[in-house]
């Protein structure tokens, strides 16, 4: 009797004898012979490896770390890796903020060594003078005043008055004296340097001096051929300029005289 390939009488009659296997009962088998090598024995280092797997799966999932609970060194507090045990390390010699190199010294300090410089460190255009006009009345006016006489608004509310920029000491300061004050401060006045770029502070010190000039310019100041104002035209009367800084408040206008006591038999007014 010739057999067909592959085909056993023995295994069909077991197979007739037993029943049929089912199908996910022999893909079941595979699945294991191909995981571990065989479905009856399990070797006990892929059990030993498989279970070690999950468990790091599991506790890598569980250590997640955010950033608002990372550890750090409160600032200013002791340390004990530091020999010195002091958490706040110093500078690094010669270290730099970006943006702070300011290797221009007069630019930034208005001195030339000790001393106060005696120009501009760019040149002064309209357009400078109508920036540091701009920054002198929201930043220096409210005490100094508009023109610079030193009653601003809030010298007459009490604040210690400084001194008028017209006074001979002030008109014969360099003008890299204006800009220091204003860096560092002077007396009751507070530095402004936080509040005031170093080129707006050269800008506002020009406008001083243009201030300075206003209030003291003569005839000769004007150029030839020039004519500042003409004579008014008969008949018209230029009226006194008016103080916008106090000259109609309360404190500065005195009180009427009282009223003198009527007499007997006189009707009161």
């Amino acid at each position: 009797m010739v057999e067909a390939p592959g085909f056993s009488p023995a295994r069909s009659h077991a197979s007739s004898e037993c029943g049929f296997q089912p199908r996910y009962a022999a893909a079941k088998a595979g699945f294991w012979s191909r995981l571990f090598g065989t479905a009856e024995a399990v070797p006990f280092h892929r059990v030993a490896i498989l279970l070690l797997v999950a468990f790091t799966l599991l506790l890598a999932a569980g250590c997640r770390l955010d950033m608002q609970v990372q550890p750090y060194q409160r600032p200013l507090t002791e340390s004990d890796f530091y020999a010195d045990r002091r958490s706040e390390r110093p500078i690094i010699e010669g270290t730099v903020a970006r943006g702070h190199l300011e290797a221009d010294t007069y630019f930034y300090t208005g001195k030339i060594g000790s001393n106060d410089g005696e120009y501009m460190p760019f040149p002064v255009t309209e357009k400078v003078l109508e920036r540091g006009q701009q920054r002198f009345n929201i930043y220096c006016a409210p005490c100094h005043s508009e023109v610079g006489d030193g009653n601003g608004m809030i010298v007459q509310r009490g604040f210690k008055r400084p001194p008028s920029y017209h006074i001979e000491r002030l008109r014969r300061a360099p003008i890299g004296y204006f800009f220091d004050v204003m860096t560092n401060g002077f007396g009751a006045m507070p530095d402004y340097s936080a509040q005031v770029s170093p080129e707006d502070r050269w800008a506002i010190a020009a406008y001083i001096r243009a201030l300075q000039l206003s209030q003291h310019a003569t005839e000769a100041d004007v150029p030839a051929g020039q004519q500042a104002a003409g004579a008014p035209p008969p008949g018209v009367m230029i009226m006194p300029a008016y103080d916008t800084q106090g000259a109609t408040t309360a404190a500065s206008v005195s009180p009427a005289p009282p009223a003198a006591p009527a007499k007997g038999g006189e009707q009161k007014r």
